[in-house]
């Protein structure tokens, strides 16, 4: 049943494992729920952030088998921070290979952030393998949404969070600030690097939830979850997080056509603002859009936490399980 704040419990998993997919990369993943249930893999955000418990918290444990794993260099997944053969291409290569690992034909792909992004991602390039979709804060990876976030754009609903992560910047090289760190997160010195990462990400952390509350800052002090999710975020972002064109996802989103959707978004998201589920809807009008009125961009929120569960609910019904 439903916990008080509208998610399913936490649980804990029923089976571990890794699983070497080459390259000197070897993933970290683990099973929850139901083993006779629908198949789910959840993707986590950043990119670099790992899984996190509350991602299993959308299932109910008694209809779905969850699984989720830490993408590369982050969480338990090794080696860690590591951006060496890290792009989306190698991340959706390595949801097909823990997919045949397990013996799952079709499983929906659930994801939040950049787990929406990568989520897309694999259903366009693999839709026979996706049942559907579960969807939260839409990042569609594009130059202005990306823009948004780390040049110009949030800086003025959080200017005050802004100004560490400017301040560390000399005023000559603000012009593009992904580069700029880009350069310090390679810095050859390991407390300019760290610095950098605690800059870069905090950035991230002081806006993600409408209303920040002692746990969630709590992540700030946790060195390991900012440098991964530092290095590896800057990383594919420089890099136009390796797709070939601006607007590839929704450019390709008719492969979607026959995947049920569920989108669920903050209005007062700040990190990823809502017009990206508006535009996706858009191209996907067969999908639900739930705008929750009183969230932001943290799935942690209740409204947003309540809006999951329903959407997982709705989804497993759809597909009879």
């Amino acid at each position: 049943m439903m916990t008080a704040d509208g998610w399913y419990p936490e649980g804990e998993p029923y089976a571990t494992g890794t699983l070497d997919v080459g390259d000197g990369h070897v993933l970290a993943y683990a099973q929850y729920g139901n083993p006779d249930g629908i198949p789910a893999v959840s993707l986590h955000g950043g990119p670099g952030y790992g899984s996190h418990p509350r991602q299993r918290r959308t299932y109910d444990p008694q209809r779905w088998r969850v699984i989720s794993f830490d993408q590369r260099g982050c969480g338990a997944s090794t080696p860690y921070a590591s951006l060496e053969h890290n792009t989306t291409w190698d991340s959706v290569a390595d949801i097909e290979r823990l997919r045949e690992h397990l013996g799952i034909e079709r499983w929906v792909a659930e994801g939040g952030s950049w787990g929406s992004s990568l989520s897309l991602i694999y259903a366009i390039s693999h839709p026979d393998r996706v049942l559907g979709l579960i969807l939260r804060g839409i990042f569609l990876v594009r130059e202005r949404d990306v823009a948004w976030f780390y040049q110009r754009g949030a800086d003025a609903i959080f200017p005050d969070a802004w100004a560490r992560y400017r301040d560390f910047i000399p005023e000559a090289e603000r012009g593009d600030y992904l580069a700029a760190y880009r350069v310090r997160l390679d810095d050859p010195d390991p407390d300019v690097r760290l610095e950098a990462a605690r800059r870069f990400a905090g950035w991230e952390m002081a806006c993600v939830r409408l209303v920040p509350d002692a746990e969630h800052l709590a992540a700030t002090d946790d060195d390991h979850l900012l440098v991964s999710g530092a290095q590896i975020e800057n990383h594919y972002f420089v890099n136009d997080s390796f797709l070939p064109e601006p607007n590839w996802i929704c450019d390709r989103a008719r492969a979607l056509a026959d995947i049920p959707i569920e989108i669920v978004h903050g209005r007062y998201d700040v990190v990823c603002p809502l017009e990206q589920a508006w535009d996706l809807a858009a191209v996907v009008p067969h999908a639900t859009l739930t705008i929750v009125p009183d969230a932001g961009h943290s799935a942690a929120e209740p409204g947003i936490s309540r809006g999951l569960a329903q959407a997982g609910d709705r989804m497993a019904e759809y597909l009879g399980g």
